[in-house]
């Protein structure tokens, strides 16, 4: 569905310039943005995507990853098409990097999804598996009707989102699983065809509107896994987020253009969840590694288990319902604890 786009400038010969995404594309009339799914008509600015869906799913929270919000329910997840990167490793390329005319959606309406949410029994509504940024317009008049319907929202993001689009849509929107996806420019340019900076000025931003933050890092082999880049990050997320906020180092598997790597290794991982430990992040998990004690919360202070998982499932919850650790009473910064 098409729909007049937000938050984007007229400017002189029918062009336009975007302020959704930190590309601020400028563009001419008949053109699209850089994402493909955003178009100038006559010097109007429209989205093509507007409630077009291609994926959706009821997922645990914790597939996000989303590891201290709601532990232990359900989000109602969805995804459009086109992205505003162009990630080389991406694992759902085939909906993010593929033309309109490509792709199989249906239409579901804002409030059909959050209907469809509550019928599930889901705690939150989540827009993932491409970048929901891109599809601005849906995500935020979902995100007041979930609101309004008693849901928690959530963004999974590359983070390049603008810091105006964020503070619009940020009375709705509760978290933001972020993507650091290296701590290196050159990265960001060869791999994402992207820059870091607007990734951490949002992902900050996002921090000091009050929302939940998470912060995932895919390490790649090769790339973006040496210690001193790991501590660089892990050192940024301590000093900008904050200690408590959950660090994911999760394992490369080869994908898209970049299937001649092999998976990171498992002492990689460790390596960078001891570094961040160092570095004085409070809760560091190793995820697509499934399994491995690292995926589990333990309490920053005596070590005791708290949450044990099984993939993206809760094995055990033993956090007071008062959030506390139930052997030494350190508060343990989790929002909507499920113990069953």
């Amino acid at each position: 569905m098409i729909r007049e786009a937000m938050l984007y400038d007229k400017l002189e010969e029918k062009k336009v310039r975007c302020r959704v995404c930190s590309h601020r594309c400028i563009v001419s009339d008949g053109k699209r943005g850089f994402c493909r799914v955003r178009e100038n008509r006559n010097g109007t600015f429209y989205t093509l995507i507007y409630s077009t869906v291609s994926s959706e799913a009821v997922d645990p929270i914790e597939k996000k990853p989303l590891f201290h919000f709601y532990p232990g329910t359900l989000a109602y997840s969805l995804g459009t098409i086109g992205c505003n990167f162009r990630c080389k490793h991406c694992q759902n390329w085939t909906i993010s990097q593929i033309e309109m005319d490509e792709a199989y959606t249906v239409e579901i309406t804002p409030k059909e999804a959050v209907q469809r949410a509550l019928n599930v029994n889901a705690r939150t509504i989540s827009w993932t598996y491409n970048e929901p940024t891109i599809w601005y317009e849906y995500t935020y008049d979902c995100a007041r009707l979930a609101k309004e319907a008693g849901l928690a929202t959530a963004y999974v993001t590359n983070g390049y989102i603008t810091a105006e689009a964020l503070e619009h849509i940020s009375p709705y929107l509760d978290a933001f699983r972020v993507d650091i996806k290296a701590f290196n420019e050159n990265f960001y340019r060869n791999i994402a065809s992207a820059k870091l900076g607007p990734v951490l000025e949002s992902a900050k931003f996002a921090h000091e509107l009050g929302m939940h933050v998470e912060v995932v890092n895919l390490v790649i082999p090769h790339h973006n896994d040496s210690p001193e880049e790991i501590r660089s990050m892990a050192r940024w997320v301590y000093e900008n987020l904050g200690a408590d906020t959950p660090l994911h180092f999760t394992r490369f598997h080869p994908q898209y253009k970049m299937s001649d790597l092999f998976p990171t290794p498992v002492q990689k991982l460790e390596e960078a969840y001891k570094i961040a430990k160092e570095e004085g992040i409070k809760y560091v998990y190793i995820g697509n590694l499934p399994g491995h004690d690292y995926e589990n919360t333990y309490c920053p202070r005596c070590g005791t288990l708290l949450i044990r998982r099984n993939v993206f499932y809760l094995s055990s919850c033993h956090i007071t319902p008062q959030g506390r650790c139930p052997n030494c009473e350190e508060s343990i910064p989790i929002i909507g604890i499920h113990n069953e």
